[in-house]
Formats: C-alpha cells, structure tokens, sequence
C-alpha cells in the first residue's frame, strides 16, 4: 500500500513496459470527466478511447490527464503532450508538437477529414500496435522536455506605413508641435491617428477628429493616450 511514508519508487527508465504498469494510476493524476466522456461516446469509440488512454498512462505515466476544447487530453509539465476525440464515426488521436508530423511517418495515414495519428479511426485495429503507439507517445514527451517550440512560429509580417492624407498633411504643416510629434511618433502610433481621421463616415466627424488629432499631437500625445498608465 502506497503512503507518505512508504512512497513507490518508479522504475529506472530501461524497464520493461509491463514493469510501469503497477505504477502507472499513482502517478498519472486522472481526470473523472475522460471517464464522462468515453461512457457518453458511441459504443464503437469506447473500446478505441479506453485503449488510447491505457496506451498514453503505460507510456508516460507522468503526464496528466485534463480536457481541452471539451475534448480528453494529456498535459505534461504543463504542456499538451497529445489528445483523443470521438465523433459520430469516427475517433482520432494526434500529437500536439508539430515536429511529430514528420516523426509518424507511414503510421500518419490521415484523411483529409480527419486529423492525427492515423485519421479516422473506426475500429482499434486502425491503430499502429501498442508498443509503435507508446513509442510515439514518449517521442512526443521527449519533444515536449526539449524545450523546442511545439507549434511553428509564424513570421510577423511588417504592415506598410500608411500614407498621410491630404487633409491631415496640410492641417500639419501649420502646427510644428503638431508636425514634430507626429513625425517622432513610431509608424504604429502614427496609423492610429490616421485610421482614426480617415474611418469617419461624415465629413463633420472627420473634421472634429482632424481638430482633436491636431491638439493630441501638439501636446506630444498619442491617439490612445488615455488609457495609458500614469
């Protein structure tokens, strides 16, 4: 009997799989609600579900269980690690680091329908065996302790300084403060101003916008100045 004062000891890391078994519910922190959702999934998805689940506590018994998106999931070191879904017909199991893609291989036979680990799953014989599965499982934790990013980052892209209109243009070359601030502001600060005068819908509104830009700039101020702190 497991307790504070007789704690069980996990495995060294080259133990055989069946060996993490015994250990495997003390350390994974269970989620109640996976239970929820596999009783509540169509009676062909609960043999699949049942076994992903065993499949990722045998793998990696450190993870914890959770839902995200109203779907079961399993997190480690507070990193999504992988996730299980079932629909109507179909199941499906994916990893959530993107390097895993290109790691699955012949095993990522997807359908355009349906995302991850093999696409649709209909039946567990759709699955790669149990011990391809754990492999991956602990490709996907060593990938997560890595440190690299899980998903790729996308480049930002730069937004072409807007040009200055007309109105705004002329109202400035009579106001150096106004003309000075406006040309120290940074290319975002200055697109606030002329978003803000340019997206009137009356001439009225933009002539009291193009007014009160005037006075904000000469006083060294930005568009947004109040909600500013201090």
């Amino acid at each position: 009997m497991l307790s504070e004062t007789n704690p069980a000891k996990p495995p060294p890391p080259d133990a055989p799989i069946t060996s993490s078994l015994f250990y495997t519910d003390w350390l994974m922190k269970s989620d109640p609600r996976i239970d929820t959702y596999i009783a509540k999934a169509a009676p062909f998805a609960r043999p699949i579900l049942k076994r992903l689940r065993q499949l990722v506590r045998d793998a990696c018994p450190e993870a914890e269980e959770t839902m995200r998106w109203s779907r079961p999931a399993f997190v480690l070191d507070g990193k999504l690690l992988c996730g299980m879904a079932a629909f109507k017909a179909h199941c499906n199991f994916g990893f959530w680091h993107h390097r895993m893609d290109s790691i699955l291989g012949q095993d990522a036979r997807r359908d355009p329908a349906a995302a991850g680990l093999t696409g649709r799953i209909t039946r567990s014989d759709d699955l790669p065996d149990d011990q391809t599965v754990m492999r991956y499982v602990r490709t996907a934790a060593r990938l997560n302790a890595s440190g690299a990013p899980a998903r790729p980052r996308l480049a930002r892209r730069s937004r072409k300084e807007l040009a200055v209109p007309a109105d705004l243009a002329a109202a400035l070359q009579k106001d150096r403060a106004a003309t000075a601030a406006f040309t120290k502001f940074s290319p975002s600060h200055r697109r606030e101003y002329i978003e803000w005068i340019t997206e009137a819908k009356r001439e009225e509104t933009r002539q009291k916008r193009l007014a009160t830009s005037l006075q904000w700039l000469a006083e060294g101020k930005p568009r947004h100045w109040k909600y500013m702190n201090g």
